[in-house]
This record gives C-alpha cells, structure tokens and sequence, in this order.
C-alpha cells in the first residue's frame, strides 16, 4: 500500500520522475539553500525566531521559511529547513550559532571526548524536525517533492572534531591519521545517527533524501575512499532496509573525478555536481549511468545578465539530453537579488 501511494506521488512530481532516470522536456528545478537571507520574507521570520537553532527546532516557522521560495518561485521540490549540525546535537554535543557567525561546537578531539557522546541519537529531541516535515508536506501540491537531507558523516565530523569550519579540516584530518581506530568509531556513530534521522525524515513524509559532503574534496584517494565513499554506502544500505526504494541524492563536493567511485559504489539514486566539474564529462561519463544535478555556478546567479544565461544554456545544452534536476554547483549566495533567480527560472523553463 505504502509502495503504491509512493509511485503514485511519483508519477505527478517530475523531480521524482528524474529520479526514477527518466528524462523530462523541461527539467525540475530546486536550488540548494533556497530558503535563506536572499529573502525578505526569510529575513523576518528568522528576526521573530531567535536564534538559528529556535528557527529549526520551531516546527511551525521552519515550515514557513522552508514553503517561502516555493511559493515564491515555484519551484519544483521544498528542501527541509534545518541544518546538518542537529545530528552531532542529538548526540549530545553542545552546538551554537552567533549572530552573523558560523557555527561553534565542543572539539572532539580524542577518544575520551568520543566517550561521552550518546549511543545512539536523542529522536525525542528531533521530534520538532520531522514535525516541520509533516507540515510541510500537507501543504505542498500534487507536483512539487519534498526533499529530506543530512550532513554525510565525514563533513559532519570535521565540524565535530574542529568545533568549527576550517579551510583545509585539518583537524579531523590529523585525528584520522594519528588515531584511525577512534575516528572510525566517530564516523560508525554519525553513519547510525544519520540513518536513523533519514528514516525519521521518510517515516514523516520527505519523499527523497540528499547527503551533503560539503568538505569530501580535501581527502587523498585512500581517504576518500575510507570517510566518505563506504560511510555513505552504509547509510544508503541501512536506509533501504527501512525504506525500501528510497531515493537518495549524493552531493560529493569538490572530489574531481573521484566522483566516478562515488557514482558507482555508494548506491545514489543521483550525483549532484560542484560548478567546477567538466559538463561535458558528466554527461559523457555519468548521465548514462544515472541522473545527474547541478551545477550553475553560485556567483554566476549572483552576476546575473550574460553571465548566468550563458551558464544555464550550457547546463541545458549539455545536461538537457538525459535525467537532469537543474540545480546550483553549492548554495545560492546571501547576496543574491531576486531578479536573477526569476530570469534563471524562466530561462530554464523557455
């Protein structure tokens, strides 16, 4: 019954149909932090919220901002409104936000810091989460999905082990190498805590998932292989067996052809691209294989004119032959006017 219902949904959000590796005329498009400061209507919602984190674990607000640019822009899938850091919180790590600065946590340094974090992730604390889920999929229409998504393991640990964002995640780099025993206990917790908050995504209504691994492209071969590929793997293996058929997007920033493994071996229903990666190279190597995401260039939204339509037609040009999900190659900029995400779109859709 529940398998039924899915693909019905299916056969009405295109964004899903792209999933289901069929190509469509005008191609679904989301963009990644499309719910954020580039809005007014975000801005005042965020002002009434407090702090970043009120904002995510308010179920009612993080729904609101979450529908805004859907009903802004109308576009093709509502991304949750949350933020990876919730996993390592319900794990027991104290996480903050300051006003206009990135995120701060507890380092995670050793083993004995290791120690301290919960067995297994607080989903009581995580019921306001898949609340906002459930609001926002009672409110959206008959075509437009609802995308779920969590930190991949070894992104999310780099914040854990640094207490912060890094140019190069030094840190964690250097826990991985002097002490490989304990990281990879550090990357088995997040692999089962970032299940088990998919599966809670899904069980709420989210109807595909995406994985970030914002910082997967400052590992060597051998590493890469190790933190990102396999953890990813197991999350996607673990899922399926509690969701069965579940769709999950792969976002490997950064890792240049390594994304080649990546493609093959982690189980993705789609590869979403960086703008650095060769379009022509994707569709060569890639879309025949599986659909693909991506990959305009974030500062050329925010250039507008000539700039961004030349990179839309080259992603359509390119792409548009096979399963695409147009999307940016990262998050869309806080500076971006409005007026240039509208010409995109209707560039996209003629």
């Amino acid at each position: 019954m529940e398998e039924a219902a899915r693909n019905s949904a299916t056969g009405t959000k295109p964004l899903l149909r792209v999933l289901e590796r069929e190509r469509q005329k005008i191609p679904p498009v989301w963009m990644m932090r499309q719910a954020g400061r580039y809005l007014p209507e975000y801005r005042a919602v965020r002002e009434k919220a407090g702090s970043f984190l009120d904002l995510c674990f308010n179920s009612k607000l993080a729904a609101e901002v979450t529908l805004q640019p859907v009903r802004r822009f109308g576009f093709d899938a509502a991304i949750l409104f949350s933020d990876i850091l919730v996993v390592p919180l319900a794990l027991g790590r104290k996480v903050e936000f300051g006003a206009g600065e990135g995120p701060r946590l507890e380092p995670l340094a050793d083993g004995e810091a290791l120690a301290a974090l919960r067995e297994s992730i607080d989903q009581e604390m995580l019921v306001p989460v898949y609340e906002t889920v459930a609001k926002v999929k009672a409110a959206l229409d008959s075509k437009t999905a609802l995308i779920g998504f969590c930190g991949a393991p070894w992104t999310v640990a780099t914040y854990m082990v640094a207490g912060e964002a890094t140019l190069d995640q030094g840190p964690a780099r250097l826990f991985a190498y002097r002490d490989p025993d304990n990281f990879e206990k550090l990357i088995d917790r997040l692999v089962q805590a970032s299940t088990d908050y998919l599966v809670g995504q899904f069980n709420a209504g989210a109807e595909c998932v995406q994985i970030f691994d914002t910082w997967a492209g400052v590992l060597g071969p051998e590493e890469f292989m190790h933190w990102c590929i396999e953890p990813t793997a197991k999350i996607i293996k673990g899922l399926r067996q509690q969701v069965p058929g579940a769709k999950v997007i792969g976002f490997p920033r950064g890792v240049g052809f390594q994304a080649w493994r990546y493609a093959k071996l982690t189980g993705v229903s789609a590869i979403g691209f960086d703008w650095t990666f060769d379009r022509k190279v994707i569709a060569d190597r890639f879309q025949s294989e599986l659909p693909v995401q991506g990959n305009v260039d974030p500062v050329a939204l925010l250039a507008g004119g000539a700039a961004l339509m030349r990179e839309v037609d080259d992603v359509l040009k390119t792409l548009g032959k096979g399963p695409l999900i147009f999307n940016l190659g990262h998050g869309i900029l806080p500076e971006t006017p409005i007026a240039h995400v509208e010409e995109m779109l209707k560039r996209v859709r003629g």
